[in-house]
């Protein structure tokens, strides 16, 4: 089919071409010949720890790539200025949160002026917050980044006496984060340094020792060891190692410091061991062994545990509970029913309330039960879509909990609220300096066909001013894959598209929980093609009802949305006038059988198998984006990589690319922009961000031809 599009990119130079080493992999008879393998550093390990020692020819073929990409994108240069100061001044610079309570202090962060990084403080418990002069400074962000190119904080984490706190850090990109103690009276680290941690610890309560997960050299945190403050990392003790390597593992504490978690879990599949803070070199406690595709979670309630769980044919889960004595599986009690088409996503335990987040005909809703006498009553909200967040409460007798909110069209707002009286008290409204006028703005959900008669849920935000007749431009998001949510929340950057005429549009595809866990299932394994049939159904809707036109919609995804965006370049490459794709897991089939990778066992319930499994093989096979190339009409294409990466690694995007300029020569272009100095996330810092985003836009802009 011949395609139409703006020709927005011209006399570009010659785009870099990649050399052809093809090597030969035969899996169920099934032979495949992969040209650009070479690209998969051999020294992947040690170079995710030390960037330098990337191999020359690869470090010449990404930089020669990011000169192309320069290239193209070099009349956008006054473009991504402007969007990344419309984007900042929407941003309150010394912007602070509201502290939390926690004995006599209340802990916060907050930002300064030009600061990338986030301050952690606190404050004397009823202190008022905004009296900077009542702010203890504990961790300054900023200074600790100080002459870094990459750097990640990983919270601060207080003991049970207020007097030290763990605090970790990410300079690489790569995820193995480093641990440190620091007194919180002197602001001085102690001489500890805890080396390739997962990224926290959790305290035992005499704040002498704590507890962490280590990264093993495939990237997987496998082990639980217990550090004494004062000893070398040689001699910490460990308590427990994950011998699977397809399973997750963490490491959480409780409320009332009676128990440290450990959390073992893929994506299906979950178990946990107790250790009580009473006896801390003891043998960890098993409460369920692992059965295949039943999960569990827990929390404590003084004298129980409330478990979440689907066992039992409960798909959207169900609360149960159990002595705190006798946690195991045969003194379990049900507490909240399983009701079908009610997900239950997370709950929490106080003194006198048990809370739980749900999501109900699309909506997420807060739930409170007394527990003394079973009431429950959801807190109300009037709009027709929106996001909510719950934060719960750092201590365990309190009346009073705090959750955010917001909509596509709302600034986020944060509230307190009394379980008991049923007050709300509102904290703090997202401030947007610039300023922001919802009433400038509309929001909406529609329902768009799908190929089996599913509908898919689409938030979408444009001004009131935006012709519905085709002709606006369309940024449609997706990403469909882990259960997980994509909220119809406030951001303030799509106001950069929305103002310039575009429609915002979120497709709430399958593979997420959007619509319950059923709508998790159908949207993975033999059932992952539902997910990009999902997003192709969404696009043909908003075109058919005017919101825009093929030649103007611009698909966006990262991640596994990243993967989603290469499949549908290969399903419906007509129907995109351009595909941004951020850090993309494209690679499918070759990374699913590379059982070395750090993610790769743990995802096999997501994806399939295809080392054990033939049928599973050709499930992957016949969807992976890089292994589906072909000569097709290919829309621009930006792809979008970090060099550390250790969740989607480097090489995919880079190998993508690659095919693609050797399949469709004629398409595109493609454009591929490897940050040398970041990882999964991308850049860290808070402004940095917003240039990545600000030219991932101006892409979008670019190709929509509205420069």
């Amino acid at each position: 089919m011949a395609v139409s599009r703006k020709p927005v990119f011209q006399n570009l130079p010659s785009p870099p071409a990649a050399e052809k080493k093809p090597v030969s992999d035969t899996r169920h008879g099934i032979a495949r010949s992969d040209d650009y393998a070479w690209m998969r550093a051999e020294n992947w390990q040690a170079m995710f720890k030390d960037p330098s020692l990337l191999e020359p020819e690869l470090r010449r073929h990404l930089e020669a790539e990011n000169a192309y990409m320069e290239a193209a994108m070099a009349d956008t240069v006054a473009l991504q200025k402007t969007l990344f100061a419309e984007m900042k001044g929407r941003i309150k610079e010394d912007d602070s949160s509201v502290p939390m309570k926690d004995g006599p202090f209340a802990y916060g962060t907050a930002y300064v002026t030009g600061g990338e990084q986030p301050r952690y403080f606190r404050i004397p418990r009823d202190a008022d917050h905004r009296d900077e002069a009542s702010r203890k400074l504990l961790l300054d962000g900023d200074k600790e980044a100080s002459g870094k190119d990459y750097f990640r904080l990983a919270g601060l984490d207080h003991t049970t006496d207020h007097r030290f706190g763990i605090w970790g850090y990410d300079d690489k990109g790569s995820e193995y984060f480093t641990l440190r103690i620091r007194d919180l009276e002197s602001g001085e680290d102690l001489p500890d340094v805890i080396e390739n941690t997962g990224g926290g610890g959790v305290w035992a309560p005499d704040g002498k020792s704590f507890f962490y997960t280590l990264q093993d050299e495939n990237h997987r945190p496998s082990k639980v060891f217990h550090h004494i403050v004062g000893q070398p990392q040689s001699q910490d003790r460990l308590v427990y190692e994950e011998k699977d390597p397809g399973f997750f593992m963490g490491v959480g504490g409780s409320l009332l410091d009676d128990f440290i978690y450990i959390d073992v879990h893929d994506h299906e599949t979950s178990e946990y061991r107790l250790l009580s803070t009473k006896d801390l070199m003891a043998e960890p406690m098993l409460v369920a062994e692992r059965v295949e595709g039943i999960e569990y979670s827990m929390t404590e309630g003084g004298d129980v545990f409330y478990i979440l769980t689907n066992d039992g044919g409960a798909k959207d889960f169900k609360i149960m509970e159990a002595p705190v004595e006798a946690p195991g599986k045969a003194n379990w009690r049900e507490v909240v029913a399983h009701e079908p088409g009610r997900l239950i996503i997370s709950h929490m335990a106080f003194a006198r309330h048990l809370v739980w987040l749900q999501r109900k005909d699309g909506l997420p809703q807060i739930v409170i039960r007394d527990r003394q006498n079973g009431e429950e009553h959801a807190i109300s909200f009037a709009e027709e879509a929106y996001s909510l967040g719950l934060q719960g409460a750092a201590e365990y007798e309190t009346e009073v909990i705090r959750f955010s909110y917001s909509s596509m069209t709302t600034p986020s707002q944060l509230f307190d609220y009394n379980m008991s009286t049923r007050e709300r008290v509102l904290l703090k409204t997202q401030e947007v300096p610039s300023g922001h006028n919802p009433d400038d703005y509309v929001t909406r959900r529609v329902m768009a066909p799908a190929h089996d008669g599913e509908l898919v849920p689409v938030s979408l935000l444009y001004r009131k001013d935006t012709p519905l007749d085709g002709s606006a431009p369309c940024l449609l998001y997706g990403y469909g894959a882990y259960g997980i949510t994509i909220p119809a929340s406030f951001s303030t950057n799509a106001l950069s598209l929305a103002d310039r005429g575009f429609v915002y549009a979120i497709a709430h595809i399958r593979g997420g929980k959007d619509k319950g866990f059923a709508w998790y299932e159908d949207g993975k394994m033999k059932k992952k093609e539902n997910t990009f049939k999902d997003f192709i159904a969404a696009a043909d809707h908003l075109v058919e009802q005017k919101f825009t036109s093929y030649a103007n919609i611009i698909a966006e995804g990262g991640s596994a949305g990243g993967m989603l965006m290469g499949a549908i370049a290969n399903m419906a490459p007509e129907k995109f006038a351009g595909i941004i794709a951020a850090v993309p897991f494209v690679d499918v089939l070759n990374t699913m059988l590379d059982d070395t990778l750090p993610l790769t066992p743990p995802e096999w319930p997501e994806w399939g198998n295809p080392l054990e499994s033939e049928e599973e093989y050709r499930w992957i096979a016949a969807y992976s984006p890089y292994d589906n190339v072909g000569a097709r009409p290919y829309p621009p294409i930006l792809a979008l990589s970090g060099l550390t990466d250790p969740r989607v690694t480097y090489w995919e995007p880079t190998k993508w690319i690659a095919r693609l300029r050797e399949k469709a020569p004629d398409a595109g272009p493609y454009l591929l922009k490897t940050n040398m100095a970041a990882g999964h996330g991308g850049k860290s810092g808070r402004f940095q961000r917003l240039e990545e985003i600000a030219f991932e836009y101006a892409f979008a802009i670019k190709v929509a031809g509205k420069m």
